[in-house]
């Protein structure tokens, strides 16, 4: 029975999506926001179809995986006992995972280079939350399997997962502003506005998918404050589906051949995105540092 639960969660949130979506759609044409674009909704849809299907293909091992380590637990929940406690500690859980899975997609550039899928659109709207890290299915797991240590059975980490995907998807959105308290303790569409920014003072900021408590707890938050650009700071313009998944694999292959020593080599593809031997390329970081020397110095 507890299989066919993701079944049962695609089953109910299609409609929903299909509604939110259309009428956000209506909402831009009939505002004239051009929100969407015919290219765009296809190459997203592209992308989450490709990542769909590699998930499929991985969910076993994943699956056989997170069993392994969960024969070693060293606790026992009892979800039968205390279901609240145990779904609310996992959601907790996995909602912590996903953040430094997250946080490491965004500052280690061998992973960057599967994660920018997702931030390669100049467009922010609810399809957007489907464009998927094609790749990501091949690795994710890995971070889910603290949890299969301290008790949480294996496909219920899978099912939160899927589940906390549906509020990551729906706060990919520009129809709604700032939520007052709730911006306190949620990720909400005004934090992953700000987290598919381009905008140097928001890079790499607001990881959380469900709460934002982390980013405020270990120095990745930043609120939404002057406009929002979307997209990549040096933005692919096409919608070649080959460049969509593998252009910065491209651009990888390109830099190895800059640097001289093996350092060089090892940090353009596990340092930071940006960083380079030279300085002809900058980290977000150094990009920061540099704004900030800039606005710190006298008119």
């Amino acid at each position: 029975m507890e299989i066919f639960r993701e079944e049962l969660l695609l089953k109910i949130t299609t409609p929903v999506y299909v509604l939110v979506i259309g009428t956000e759609l209506i909402w831009s044409y009939v505002h004239h926001k051009k929100y969407y674009s015919t290219k765009g909704i296809l190459s997203n849809i592209y992308l989450s179809a490709l990542n769909f299907g590699l998930d499929i293909l991985v969910r076993v091992m994943c699956l056989a995986v997170l069993g392994f380590f969960f024969q070693y637990r060293f606790a026992t929940i009892d979800k039968s006992l205390h279901p609240f406690v145990y779904w609310f500690a996992l959601l907790i859980g996995q909602d912590f995972m996903f953040y430094w899975l997250h946080r490491v997609d965004h500052y280690c550039r061998f992973f960057w280079a599967v994660h920018v899928t997702h931030h390669s659109s100049e467009e922010f709207n609810l399809t957007v939350g489907f464009r998927s890290s094609v790749f990501q299915p091949l690795y994710r797991f890995i971070y889910f399997i603290p949890l299969a240590l301290v008790g949480f059975e294996p496909l219920d980490i899978l099912f939160m997962y899927a589940a906390t995907q549906i509020y990551g998807i729906l706060i990919h959105t520009k129809t709604i502003g700032k939520l007052g308290p709730l911006e306190w303790f949620l990720s909400t569409p005004s934090h992953h506005r700000v987290h598919h920014a381009s905008n140097i003072k928001y890079l790499d900021k607001n990881m959380g998918m469900v709460l934002i408590i982390w980013d405020k707890l270990f120095g990745t938050f930043q609120a939404e404050e002057e406009e929002v650009r979307y997209g990549l700071t040096k933005n692919i313009e096409t919608y070649n589906p080959f460049i969509m998944v593998f252009h910065e694999w491209i651009s990888i292959g390109k830099d190895l051949k800059k640097g001289n020593s093996i350092r060089d080599k090892f940090m353009y593809v596990f340092g930071p995105p940006g960083w380079s031997h030279d300085g002809s390329t900058k980290t977000s970081s150094q990009l920061r540092a540099e704004l900030r020397a800039a606005q710190n110095q006298p008119k």
